[in-house]
């Protein structure tokens, strides 16, 4: 038979009015229905720095020095004692791959039913959470410590979910710097049979680049679910800015991954190559191949075919893909980073054996502490992993 606070649940859950309930709100009457005691949520800011709580603009959690932190890095329970008694347990908000943030769960003791229950919850505010933040600004303003530039808000009106996957391959990026972005923008979708990505990276920083960007963006996601090739993408993007944008260019490396085979396909247009990860080093020459030029009307004036690549990759396998501004930034000592600490940066991000999400967090605040958070140009970073259907 169902439990009193079941029943609550699934009463609150069937009342269309507690669907334009504010969060908070929401958050209290969920955590009566299931007996509770009391919840809170906080989410990840965009930077992935800290863990900022919903309801409090003056509480955040360090992700890198806390257990809450650790709950999100490791997307696992956590349990602590409270403060002046009784227990708290952190559970990570995940909307399928996405790391959204944790919900602490006070309670005198943390029984299984609790701990059941606690987890209930964190899915049911995942779902609510991403649901709500496309159209309401609460969410956005409190994932966010500095204001956002102009061309940075249009460009991250375009982008996906930083992360989604399935139980064989999972897609995470990251883009810095986070409230200045110019030009630089990436692109992943799951279908039954393929992931597709896309990392672009137009010339100039300002608000033309990220018109180019997002027109790119736009025709890559047009022909792909028309059901276009690799090719006829690519094609289509060449055409759109010819057309709209013809002063203007987009480097840019777009696959398309077989989930059952692992069979990559790619093209090059005038991008560094990705980086092939196998047994967490860098496999620098793997996907190295002559870049075609720049998509936009450069190319259509060359009167030559591009070329399409193609690698099986191995169960684990992970393929990174990144814009110049990566190996193009300086140290503080003035350097170059260069292809070479980036592949040592990859080393130390993968050595702990981290997942995906964790380990391209991790390498790209490397980037930016070796230049006090201070990049001359975007660095956007999209890495993704295959694992066969049969492991």
């Amino acid at each position: 038979m169902p439990t009193p606070e079941g029943g609550m649940l699934e009463e609150f859950l069937a009342d269309p009015g507690n669907f334009a309930l504010d969060l908070g709100t929401v958050i209290a009457r969920c955590s009566a229905a299931l007996g509770l005691q009391h919840s809170v949520v906080y989410l990840a800011d965009i930077q992935q720095r800290q863990l900022l709580k919903m309801t409090d603009t003056a509480s955040a959690l360090s992700i890198d020095d806390t257990l809450a932190g650790w709950c999100y890095r490791t997307q696992a329970l956590r349990v602590e004692e409270s403060d002046p008694g009784g227990m708290t347990a952190w559970f990570p908000l995940l909307d399928g791959a996405e790391r959204l943030g944790v919900l602490a769960v006070h309670a005198p003791a943390l029984t299984p039913v609790v701990l059941r229950r606690g987890r209930a919850l964190a899915s049911l505010l995942a779902i609510m959470i991403t649901s709500k933040r496309a159209y309401k600004d609460s969410f956005v303003r409190r994932t966010r410590t500095e204001p956002m530039h102009l061309p940075a808000e249009m460009l991250r009106a375009f982008l996906p979910p930083r992360t989604i996957g399935t139980a064989h391959v999972v897609s995470t990026a990251v883009l810095e710097p986070a409230y200045d972005i110019g030009g630089d923008a990436f692109d992943h979708s799951l279908t039954e049979t393929t992931l597709h990505t896309a990392v672009l990276d137009a010339m100039g920083h300002n608000l033309a680049s990220g018109l180019t960007t997002a027109v790119s963006l736009a025709a890559c996601r047009n022909a792909r679910r028309t059901g276009a090739n690799l090719p006829e993408l690519v094609t289509c993007v060449d055409d759109a800015l010819a057309a709209w944008l013809p002063d203007q260019f987009c480097t840019g490396v777009i696959t398309q991954l077989d989930l059952a085979t692992g069979v990559l396909r790619w093209m090059n247009c005038g991008h560094p190559a990705p980086l092939l990860i196998r047994d967490e080093l860098p496999m620098i020459d793997e996907m190295a191949r002559q870049p075609d030029p720049p998509m936009g009307l450069p190319f259509l004036l060359a009167g030559r075919p591009r070329q399409t690549h193609e690698i099986t990759l191995e169960p684990g396998d992970r393929v990174l893909m990144y814009t110049d501004g990566v190996t193009e930034a300086r140290t503080r000592e003035g350097e170059e980073f260069g292809l070479q600490r980036f592949a040592d940066s990859i080393i130390r991000a993968t050595a702990a054996g981290e997942l995906a999400p964790e380990v391209l967090r991790r390498l790209i605040h490397s980037i930016l502490d070796a230049q006090h958070n201070r990049l001359r140009d975007d660095a956007t970073i999209l890495m993704f992993e295959w694992w066969p259907p049969s492991q």
